[in-house]
């Protein structure tokens, strides 16, 4: 080499962005993909708590039963969504039971790896926060819609939220058998009662049934423009 050539110097390397979605649905240290039959169940409450769980695709059930006997459906689950994760705050037994709506896929990540996960991708550690602070969100919306809103109103909302309405990408259909009793446990109130506010919205334009139940932008308005007002 002569004294005027420069030695070549290597190209900084690009790194692929780290996709935490992607990266779940591969098989790993510490976390698997399951795939489950409709009314499967995932874990049944009381069972032991030691894994987060991350729904790749499909629809799941949360139920919980009380002392007496009384089951309740405390919400569903939707894809790119996390549940189980109560076991990282100590959480030693499951407090519900989660249940395949539809068939679904979804990645169990065991604690030790979770733990792994966060602390050596930022990525997927902004991802699960970020999950945590919706969640919480919607349990704070949940609790203000039960004090406030109708029961017409509620159930309006739980179409559009299980429609997806509110999140990133398009609303889909909702799955044909969810049942008028499960929203009903879910809005607390009867089952006539949301046979009839389904009958009139169906009327109105707000849904449609076509071997699903399909969830229209103009149902927004009923929970848009009759919000609670509330006094602080």
């Amino acid at each position: 080499m002569s004294r005027l050539e420069k030695p070549a110097r290597d190209k900084p390397r690009r790194t692929a962005a780290f996709d935490p979605a992607a990266f779940l649905a591969l098989p790993g240290d510490g976390r698997s993909t399951i795939n489950y039959r409709k009314n499967d169940v995932i874990f049944s409450q009381g069972d032991r708590a030691d894994a987060v769980f991350y729904v790749h695709k499909g629809k799941l059930k949360v139920t919980v039963v009380s002392d007496r006997g009384k089951e309740a459906v405390a919400s569903i689950v939707s894809p790119d969504e996390f549940f189980g994760e109560a076991c990282m705050a100590g959480q030693l037994q499951r407090l519900v039971t989660v249940s395949a709506m539809t068939d679904a896929a979804v990645v169990r990540i065991e604690k030790a790896a979770m733990v792994r996960l966060i602390q050596e991708h930022s990525a997927f550690s902004q991802m699960f926060v970020t999950h945590i602070l919706n969640r919480t969100i919607r349990v704070e919306a949940d609790l203000i819609d039960q004090l406030f809103n109708s029961s017409e109103r509620r159930l309006a909302r739980l179409l559009l939220l299980l429609a997806n309405y509110g999140k990133e990408g398009k609303p889909e259909p909702i799955i044909a058998k969810i049942s008028q009793e499960t929203l009903a446990e879910m809005i607390g109130t009867t089952r006539s009662r949301v046979s009839f506010f389904m009958n009139r919205f169906r009327k109105l334009g707000f849904i449609s049934y076509n071997g699903h139940i399909e969830v229209h932008k103009s149902l927004l308005n009923l929970v848009l423009h009759e919000q609670p007002h509330i006094k602080t």
